[in-house]
């Protein structure tokens, strides 16, 4: 798996008004109609727990060149959230270098192996035409379309507001 390419997002919580954020690059469009996607987190995850009591996740989608943002978040250390700016959105962290943002409740909880797949119900989300970053084969890059300036960018995020 480490040769597919995977958006990096910085998926948010918001506990007892304290941020939790990690960085989780299995996110992916489920439906369109409702507008759902996934992400996947271990089941010892601290972020996990908290996306569990409050039933509410954000997923940032990060910019290309925004590695050092993704690095940060992949830590346990306490002041992850000193190294980006962020602000509430709908009482979610938002990282206000994120190139897309949704909000998400939880709708369900698929059981996959040492990780729980989560479905949200995306209510809310917003998209620019920055370059996002992408992880595969064990480095951070950009799709190659977007280095080039040649196409512009279709995200399915965006179309869940639609």
């Amino acid at each position: 798996m480490a040769n597919v390419c995977a958006p990096v997002t910085v998926v948010t919580a918001m506990h007892d008004e304290i941020p939790h954020g990690a960085t989780v690059s299995s996110f992916t469009s489920v439906s369109l109609r409702p507008p759902i996607v996934s992400i996947a987190l271990d089941r010892r995850s601290n972020l996990l727990d908290k996306i569990q009591r409050t039933h509410w996740f954000g997923v940032n989608v990060l910019s290309s060149g925004q590695e050092d943002i993704a690095r940060a978040f992949s830590t346990s250390r306490a002041d992850r959230f000193h190294r980006a700016p962020w602000r509430q959105d709908q009482g979610l962290p938002r990282l206000a270098c994120a190139v897309s943002w949704a909000v998400c409740r939880v709708h369900r909880v698929v059981p996959g192996g040492d990780h729980l797949l989560l479905l949200g119900l995306a209510l809310h989300a917003e998209s620019t035409t920055a370059a996002p970053l992408i992880y595969g084969n064990r480095t951070f890059g950009t799709h190659s379309a977007f280095v080039r300036g040649t196409r512009a960018i279709t995200d399915q995020i965006a179309a869940f507001t639609h």
